[in-house]
């Protein structure tokens, strides 16, 4: 992944991220930790890049360290925003963590483990 599309998704920068997609970079382009610019943009709550990059062909059920998804690190992260987009864009719901406390989780079961009750509303059920 090049550093400036890296930094342009962990700043949120909308016009950037688009600039630098009209270049040749790659929506899917992974960091040295296996994530995507969506990845990194749920986590960072930045749910304008990611209905961008959605809009752009992004592969949005990637997953990478414990089986996250970019839908399931939005919930963990607390970004209700983002998971709507991500919902609304076709995420895969129905992907489950492999590792650590995530094991066998669904977005919608890490959810209800925070007490989320909002955004769990959002996920269909298990």
């Amino acid at each position: 992944m090049r550093r400036e599309w890296e930094d342009a998704i962990e700043r949120g920068d909308v016009h950037d991220v688009r600039a630098l997609l009209q270049v040749g970079c790659r929506p899917d382009a992974r960091d040295r930790y296996g994530q995507t610019g969506v990845m990194l943009a749920a986590v960072r709550g930045h749910a304008d890049v990611v209905r961008l990059l959605a809009d752009a062909g992004a592969d949005l059920d990637v997953t990478a360290k414990h089986g996250l998804s970019a839908l399931m690190l939005a919930v963990v992260n607390g970004h209700r925003d983002v998971v709507a987009v991500l919902v609304d864009a076709g995420a895969d719901q129905t992907l489950r963590g492999t590792g650590a406390a995530f094991t066998g989780r669904t977005a919608r079961d890490l959810a209800e483990a925070a007490g989320d009750s909002e955004t769990a509303a959002l996920l269909r059920p298990a």
